[in-house]
């Protein structure tokens, strides 16, 4: 096996907000593996300030240089030496599925389901940015005419109170059985007045919200998801958890309600299924999301979802991100209305 590693910048079409700051562009790495007969591509994709295998690029480029060494040599892919290095590890997990399952019409299957087929598509969530009132009203809006029925709000970054209208303000014109409202606080509350706001919050028949307080206060954490009126989902609380037994340790001290996936983040492919296995045991929902990569890794994580959940997946998933960047990578990946597809 050869590989070849290629850097790239993807610029996105309209500054994206979080509670962390605003993205404009995005780096990421390609992975090219080789048998000599058929090539497999992987995108590795940490995320500035997030990731716990965020780095500068020199490092990040010479290390990802020597995995990509060690597994060409040795043919074995150590997941447990990358646990540290998910979105490495998640790179290679696809660039190597996409060598041992391309097809010879060049189509990348990675695993046989139903949506890797082309055959069914993925319900997934709308995604508003964080923006002042007006931006985020009008890009709900929007979201809404596309026809998507679950919708994702980044909330966090303007004032509370602003956000609380705007959200009384959707619900004063679509109603829960028409729409469903996930929010997400990428940990923009302190502590202190945290269950204040979820207690205002769950007014307007909100389904979850994500990580409604930093990351790293599992006590605090714990004490939300007793008291809240909301189901609370963990995201960010799950970067950097990479050893088994510190997972389940984890979950059965918070008991939140769900938690979000996503493979560059979170270990992989190898380190979600521990995830999601876990928290099964202990009545923990799921779902998976991409992490602002290409279309590379979209279509790698939807078709991981495809496989975790099985065929017909109902709950959405957050899969809509590749119509994020101006110069994204082809790809088959279409979304029609609120499900993304694998055109045939």
């Amino acid at each position: 096996m050869t590989y070849e590693i290629e850097k790239r910048m993807l610029h996105f079409k309209q500054p994206a907000g979080t509670s962390r700051g605003v993205y404009t562009t995005r780096t990421i790495w390609l992975v090219c593996l080789s048998d000599g007969d058929r090539e497999g591509m992987g995108e590795c994709a940490p995320l500035p300030d997030l990731s716990c295998d965020a780095m500068d690029d020199e490092t990040y480029a010479s290390i990802l240089n020597k995995v990509c060494q060690d597994f060409c040599q040795t043919g074995e892919l150590d997941v447990d030496a990358l646990r540290n290095y998910p979105s490495m590890l998640f790179g290679l997990e696809t660039a190597l599925l996409d060598v041992r399952c391309k097809k010879e019409d060049g189509r990348s299957i990675l695993f046989d389901t139903a949506f890797s087929r082309g055959e069914e598509g993925i319900p997934i969530n709308g995604l508003v940015w964080m923006g002042n009132h007006e931006e985020m009203l009008q890009r709900m809006e929007q979201k809404l005419e596309q026809g998507f029925r679950c919708v994702k709000l980044k909330i966090g970054a303007i004032d509370f109170d602003q956000e609380l209208d705007l959200i009384k303000r959707i619900r004063s014109r679509f109603s829960f059985h028409e729409v469903e409202l996930r929010l997400d606080a990428n940990g923009a509350f302190p502590f202190s007045d945290a269950l204040y706001k979820l207690e205002l919050l769950s007014q307007y028949a909100i389904h979850s919200i994500e990580q409604p307080i930093r990351q790293g206060q599992w006590a605090f954490m714990a004490e939300l998801c007793r008291e809240s009126p909301l189901p609370i989902a963990l995201d960010e609380e799950l970067i950097g958890v990479n050893d088994p037994e510190m997972k389940r340790h984890m979950l059965s001290i918070i008991k939140p309600r769900y938690i979000i996936l996503k493979p560059s983040l979170h270990g992989g492919m190898a380190g979600c299924r521990e995830w999601i296995a876990i928290a099964k045991e202990l009545g923990i929902g799921s779902w998976i999301t991409s992490a602002l990569e290409s279309n590379i890794g979209l279509n790698a994580i939807a078709q991981f979802a495809s496989s975790v959940y099985g065929d017909g997946i109902r709950m959405p998933q957050g899969l809509g991100t590749g119509q994020l960047f101006t110069d994204n990578i082809p790809m088959p990946l279409v979304v029609i209305k609120d499900r993304i597809k694998i055109k045939t």
